[in-house]
């Protein structure tokens, strides 16, 4: 039979005013009794002296009436298959991806782990639903292969997917491996749909990547005081908080931990670009 959602080679059975009825190779020399059998590619796909038995390759899904329907364009995505896709719009049920065919494909709200908007571009899976319709999903982990290429310090791009409060952010490397931001490693504003430079920290034995969007210690200080220098450029020389403050307030102001937050005041004063008074104030040079 058809499979929905893959690109397969079909053979003519019968060529009709408006198109061709396509068959699977095991009923290409039989008669095919039932509708559901044969499936139609539209006139307008049909290449010119095309004849029965003839081979296509053709894409199979569904119309807007939910009959199986043949074309020979190859969509941005198949079955099981991940890709970043833009939203078209949002209706009632969902919203509707542009996939590179007629009729859009459609991300149910139930599937989305952020609600998406039109002109978005969202990480999606392609998988048939329970009354046999093709769906997109945002869940899309177990559909990542998890035999990625890379090794430990190697830096990957990738994709966040989900949010997790006890591990982290999932990240689709390549937006097709499976990583992880443990939540120690998460450090700034890190959000679903964000794409992220990363650095591999350990591949364990089930072929998982953990990634950290810090660097190593002995270049992350150099980055941290460059940062806050900036930070207190912003406000005209002087910092309105000192190493006191609390870690919630120093993490939301800098993106860095209390601990990092120190070690970067500590390198711009060796470095007599800053000046920290008795109460703590710390003002630029």
């Amino acid at each position: 039979m058809f499979k929905l959602a893959t690109t397969q080679t079909l053979y003519i059975e019968k060529l009709v005013e408006f198109g061709a009825y396509l068959v699977p190779e095991e009923l290409k020399d039989k008669p095919v009794p039932s509708a559901n059998e044969h499936v139609l590619l539209p006139k307008k796909e049909l290449k010119a002296g095309a004849k029965k038995g003839d081979s296509i390759e053709a894409f199979v899904y569904l119309d807007s009436k939910d009959r199986p329907i043949a074309t020979t364009v190859t969509p941005k995505i198949s079955l099981h298959k991940v890709a970043k896709l833009t939203v078209k719009e949002v209706g009632k049920v969902g919203a509707f991806l542009d996939w590179g065919l007629e009729k859009d494909l459609l991300l149910p709200f139930a599937e989305q782990t952020k609600r998406v908007a039109a002109g978005e571009d969202v990480l999606v899976a392609v998988y048939l639903d329970k009354s046999g319709r093709i769906c997109s999903t945002m869940n899309v982990y177990p559909y990542l292969d998890s035999t990625s290429p890379y090794k430990k310090d190697d830096k990957v791009t990738g994709t966040v997917y989900e949010s997790s409060d006890n591990f982290g952010m999932f990240v689709a490397i390549d937006d097709k491996y499976q990583g992880l931001i443990p939540k120690k490693e998460l450090f700034g504003k890190v959000e679903i749909g964000d794409t992220v430079t990363a650095r591999v920290t350990d591949v364990r034995k089930d072929g998982k990547v953990n990634l950290s969007i810090r660097d190593k210690a002995y270049a992350l200080i150099e980055n941290d005081s460059k940062k806050l220098l900036d930070i207190i450029k912003s406000y005209d020389g002087v910092l309105p908080f000192s190493e006191k403050a609390t870690s919630e307030v120093i993490s939301r102001e800098t993106g860095m931990s209390k601990n990092e937050f120190k070690k970067a005041v500590g390198h711009l004063y060796k470095q007599h670009l800053i000046t920290i008074s008795d109460e703590g104030k710390i003002r630029m040079v």
